[in-house]
């Protein structure tokens, strides 16, 4: 369900919703559950091209927290999961390129260290080039 899972698409909605209900999500509500739940509570809007979009990715996946606690191992801030000014100005003096190898490096970490690598690892590793490789396209523009 494009990272959605009914639960969020419940609370989205304010209401009980089904499976077939969120199969069916329209482009619309999938971009301001993104933007609302996602792009906005992990701060990707304040972050450099392409570093904004492996924090993205990364949310949608497996939560903000999470997401956040990744950036901020990776630019060396104490990891409480939440961004603040603290967080913002370490991402601010990191080279873009460096840092989205560097998060792309702490995603596989955490999915290596995960009881379901076996099963999932090599989709997860592969969606994680894949979002890495076109963060450092967006970085480069």
């Amino acid at each position: 369900m494009r990272g959605v899972t009914l639960a969020t698409y419940q609370k989205f909605l304010g209401r009980k919703a089904t499976k077939d209900e969120l199969r069916r999500i329209s482009d619309g509500e999938l971009e301001a559950i993104y933007r609302s739940y996602y792009w906005e509570p992990a701060a990707c809007g304040r972050m450099p091209s392409g570093v904004d979009l492996v924090v993205f990715d990364m949310a949608v996946n497996a939560g903000v927290r999470r997401a956040v606690r990744i950036l901020q191992e990776s630019v060396a801030c104490a990891a409480d999961g939440i961004v603040g000014p603290q967080t913002l100005a370490a991402v601010a003096k990191q080279d873009p390129l460096h840092l989205i190898r560097q998060y792309s490096d702490g995603r596989r970490a955490f999915y290596q260290g995960l009881g379901a690598y076996v099963t999932f690892g090599r989709g997860w590793l592969r969606r994680v080039d894949e979002v890495e490789a076109e963060a450092i396209k967006g970085a480069k523009k």
